[in-house]
């Protein structure tokens, strides 16, 4: 019975956390009623652009067409402004407002979508490390993960396409054009990190052909989920290059402690508590973490001494999938039991 239990209540709380959303407040006649939305109302604690991925494969298939469709129409306005021009007012939204309210109406029609056949179909798929009617933040963190790593693909493949100028299926750095907030402004954090400089490029390089593959061009856009030792030593770098301020080509205590420290701490508190403790009692932590990284006692971090930390000051995909994950298991331990 009890593994009953778990299984009902975890596929209550995936309902109501990743398909339902309330209608609005402002509405209380339809208070009552509940619609299945593209959109999880989920957000991440940690101050981020990043977006929850859909729990379930179907919804974030039909959010990909979505925002395929609304990329197209922005690529289109970029490159070839004038055919976007000589359409009628209004003509591009409408259709774009159609596919949208289409899709909201399949994951609301029984007959197509069924939500509990849907759990019953992917829990067993979910539950497989090992596989014992239970599931645990650990298998929900790798199905979040395996849902993000399909979407970040999805989306270099796009951008690949874009840049692939004579369609050999490599990206050179002379086919790549950095993005226009980049080439408007020299002052921008991101041309100062030079994320989209040469020398990234060519840390994306793995086998230093002078070319990206789809793997290597996946690493280029998402470094933070990357494996590769040149690339992560490149994360590094530009770190240093950014935080050093007295530009010795080090980082010391000072420059560490307002900045890098912030980040290592936010990562490691799971809990994400809005406590937010005085200067004088996180400096004592923010030392001995800094003693422990500076192998060579200089009182200086390189580069290379930075590599343990660069995972916290750059979190991947299985941080944020380790969230979601925390936060149906802490939802489904709140969840009234009958």
């Amino acid at each position: 019975m009890g593994k009953v239990s778990a299984i009902i209540y975890i596929a209550v709380a995936l309902l109501i956390l990743f398909l339902i959303s309330h209608s609005p407040k402002k509405h209380p006649n339809h208070s009552r009623h509940r619609r299945l939305k593209l959109r999880s109302s989920f957000s991440f604690s940690n101050p981020t652009h990043h977006e929850p991925v859909a729990f379930d494969p179907i919804v974030a298939d039909l959010e990909r067409r979505r925002e395929d469709r609304q990329w197209e129409k922005q690529y289109l306005e970029h490159t070839h402004p004038e055919l976007v021009n000589d359409r009628a007012p209004g003509h591009e939204s409408q259709p774009e407002w159609e596919d949208f309210m289409n899709a909201e109406d399949y994951l609301n029609d029984e007959d197509k979508f069924n939500v509990t056949n849907r759990l019953v179909m992917l829990f067993p798929k979910i539950d497989a490390d090992p596989a014992d009617g239970f599931v645990t933040e650990n298998e929900l963190t790798e199905w979040h993960l395996q849902q993000a790593a399909k979407e970040v693909l999805h989306r270099s493949m796009r951008e690949m396409e874009v840049h692939d100028k004579n369609h050999d299926g490599f990206v050179s750095f002379a086919e790549y054009q950095p993005p226009s907030w980049v080439k408007n402004d020299n002052n921008s954090f991101g041309y100062d990190m030079g994320w989209w400089k040469e020398e990234h490029f060519n840390a994306s390089d793995a086998n230093s052909d002078g070319l990206l593959n789809i793997t290597e061009f996946n690493d280029f856009l998402h470094p933070s989920d990357s494996k590769s030792p040149k690339l992560l030593r490149w994360l590094c770098k530009e770190e240093v290059r950014e935080r050093d301020t007295d530009r010795d080509g080090k980082v010391n205590f000072d420059e560490f402690f307002h900045g890098l420290f912030d980040l290592v701490r936010n990562y490691d508190e799971e809990d994400h508590n809005s406590s937010h403790p005085s200067h004088d009692s996180l400096e004592s932590p923010a030392r001995h973490l800094f003693s422990q990284l500076d192998k060579d006692g200089d009182r200086l971090l390189s580069e290379e001494e930075l590599l343990p930390i660069i995972g916290k000051i750059h979190p991947s995909e299985r941080y944020y999938a380790k969230q979601q994950a925390d936060y149906i298991i802490s939802q489904v331990l709140t969840t009234p039991k009958n």
